[in-house]
């Protein structure tokens, strides 16, 4: 996985004032939480926005804090709707050598043949629960479904993923599935199903 890094400053005034004024100078209010005391810092603004378009919680961080290189995890961030800005962010400091738990996005690769055949396909589970080492988290799970036909599906214990990466969800957990189409029923004018209408004219002969 590529690891970005992002240049950070301490900031020892935590209350909605200073934090107001420093969104005010283009910085974002932030806390690293992990195995150690919370560490409030300030991010600048521009240079996440353009280093982090797409943020996950398996996106690794290095924060530059001066000499000190924190590596972190994204674990939330408080978006205002209306100016479409951060107002603050929660990063989680891992322990190097530890393995963590964090939830991976599922990327489903080719085309269905059932789909080709008509049926839908249904992307019932859009993320895995994974733990492993920080040095193996994978930026996606990829699935290959165009051996899918129609009626079948992938339950999590199918998926193979790499050495030393385990899924925690249940094994029988389904992830997609191509079902049939659904039967369209043909009504006529007075509310009868057109293969009644039909037996019934041909009784009338």
């Amino acid at each position: 996985m590529e690891q970005k890094s992002l240049s950070v400053i301490e900031r020892t005034e935590f209350k909605k004032g200073p934090a107001k004024k420093l969104r005010s100078e283009g910085l974002i209010p932030a806390v690293v939480y992990g195995h150690t005391d919370p560490l409030h810092i300030a991010v600048n603004a521009i240079e996440f926005g353009k280093k982090f378009k797409v943020v996950t919680e398996n996106t690794i961080i290095k924060l530059e804090l001066g000499k000190k290189t924190i590596e972190v995890l994204v674990k939330a961030i408080d978006e205002d709707i209306v100016t479409d800005t951060v107002k603050h962010i929660d990063f989680y400091e891992f322990e190097k050598g530890k393995t963590l738990k964090t939830r991976v996005p599922i990327r489903l690769v080719g085309v269905a043949i059932g789909t080709k055949e008509g049926g839908n396909l249904e992307h019932k589970l859009h993320e895995l629960e994974i733990e492993c080492l920080p040095t193996d988290l994978p930026d996606t799970i990829e699935i290959d479904i165009s051996g899918l036909n129609m009626g079948e599906s992938i339950h999590v214990g199918k998926v193979a993923v790499a050495k030393g990466v385990k899924i925690l969800n249940p094994e029988v957990q389904t992830i997609v599935v191509v079902t049939a189409p659904k039967a369209v029923v043909v009504e006529t004018e007075e509310g009868e199903d057109a293969e009644d209408a039909v037996a019934e004219t041909e009784g009338a002969e």
